[in-house]
């Protein structure tokens, strides 16, 4: 699909959408909800519903790559024990991306706050593991498919906080420390965007030139976050995931329940 709103775009519009691009990485690196900052920007800058999950799946795909690799390098994930996640999530997101073409987002925008606000509150009165976790350790893989067909399929149709999501309902289901949950989240997060941006190529759903000046600097971000979060451990990542989640809970229901842009 041809990106009509490109020449109209305005030079300081442009790169206000970079500048949230960066951001976005940075907090998507550390507590996920990036998208949370950048499919707004984009409905603002006056881009369609559809164009505008694809071009965020463009750009979030360039972010959650790099952040994956960066956890991957520091050993904080092993793809051997995740295996069924990866293919569950792949799976999900295929069929969820699909669907975003037949139902509207607006029902679906709907039930976001209560969800990220959920996890919020469970971050909030939950104790982070004192203890660091056995990278060697078994991961009960029986649990794997139902968490990834859910979480792939929801960020396929729609997006926003599935790295968040990742976090909290990996710390829910096995014995990991904030920190290599939030590594799984990254990488998972990673293949649920790179499956649901081809589908999203496959129905011309993407403007191409945005998307990839976003994505670049989404991966700055990501970079920069990802290091951020490792240097600084669980009590780094935990007042800022809170936050995160919390505020975006706030944002959604201002939106979507109020009906303020």
């Amino acid at each position: 699909m041809d990106f009509p709103f490109e020449l109209a775009f305005d030079s300081w519009i442009f790169a206000a959408l970079l500048a949230v691009a960066f951001i976005a990485g940075f907090i998507d690196a550390i507590a996920g909800g990036g998208g949370l900052l950048t499919i707004p920007a984009l409905l603002t800058a006056g881009l369609p519903p559809h164009l505008v999950l694809g071009t965020n799946k463009l750009c979030a795909t360039f972010g959650s790559a790099t952040a994956s690799y960066t956890f991957y390098r520091r050993r904080l994930f092993d793809p051997r024990h995740w295996y069924r996640a990866l293919l569950g999530t792949a799976l999900g997101a295929m069929l969820g991306a699909a669907l975003a073409h037949w139902l509207p987002a607006s029902a679906l925008n709907q039930i976001l706050p209560v969800v990220v606000f959920g996890c919020g509150l469970y971050l909030l009165f939950s104790r982070t593991p004192k203890t660091p976790s056995d990278p060697n350790q078994i991961i009960p893989r029986q649990r794997q498919w139902p968490q990834s067909l859910g979480l792939g399929f929801y960020d396929g149709l729609i997006g926003p906080g599935t790295g968040a999501f990742w976090t909290v309902s990996t710390l829910l289901l096995y014995p990991l420390d904030l920190l290599r949950a939030s590594g799984v989240g990254r990488s998972m997060n990673f293949v649920s965007n790179g499956v649901a941006l081809a589908v999203f190529v496959a129905s011309g759903n993407v403007a191409w030139a945005l998307g990839l000046g976003m994505g670049l600097a989404l991966m700055i971000g990501a970079y920069l976050g990802a290091r951020t979060a490792i240097h600084g451990g669980a009590k780094f990542i935990r007042p800022v995931f809170i936050l995160v989640v919390l505020v975006m809970s706030a944002r959604l229901a201002w939106q979507h329940w109020l009906g303020v842009a």
